[in-house]
Order: C-alpha cells, then sequence, then structure tokens
C-alpha cells in the first residue's frame, strides 16, 4: 500500500498529515491517484482543482504521469507564496 503524505494547507484542509491505501484496480500514475482521492468528495476534490500542485513519488518530483505502485511514498505539496 502506498503511504500518502499531505503537506501545509492540504494537511488542514483534509485534518491529517499522512495516510496509507490500498491502489484500485485502473490507478497506476500521479494523475490517477489524485483521480481517485478527489472522488472522495469535499475537501479532498481540492486535490483535483487546486492549481499548481506539486506531487514527488519516493522523493523525487513527479509528473502527471510518473507511475505509482504499492510501496511508493506519494506526497501532495500545495502551491506556497513567499515574500
Amino acid at each position: 500500500m502506498p503511504k500518502i503524505l499531505y503537506f501545509a494547507s492540504l494537511r488542514e484542509a483534509l485534518g491529517r498529515a499522512s495516510e496509507q491505501i490500498e491502489l484500485p484496480p485502473g490507478v497506476g500514475d500521479v494523475t490517477g491517484l489524485i483521480a481517485f482521492l478527489a472522488a472522495r468528495g469535499g475537501p479532498w476534490e481540492q486535490l483535483a482543482t487546486l492549481g499548481n500542485l506539486r506531487c514527488a513519488v519516493n522523493q523525487e518530483m513527479a509528473k502527471p504521469d510518473s507511475p505509482v505502485t504499492g510501496g511508493d511514498e506519494v506526497a501532495f505539496f500545495p502551491p506556497v507564496s513567499g515574500g
């Protein structure tokens, strides 16, 4: 089961810093994982609609088509502003 990590405002909105999930059939990349999580509804929908959402798979920055498998660590980072 992949471990999913949520950072910053995502962690606050979702009410958790991490979770482990069973990947359903057909989910094999970052895009599929985001769609699966967003389908939970409520605050989860922002994963699919948040502009500039960053993702890392096994501590390497990932693209939407990057593969996700059962033993991976997947981290989601919302856009941040600084000054």
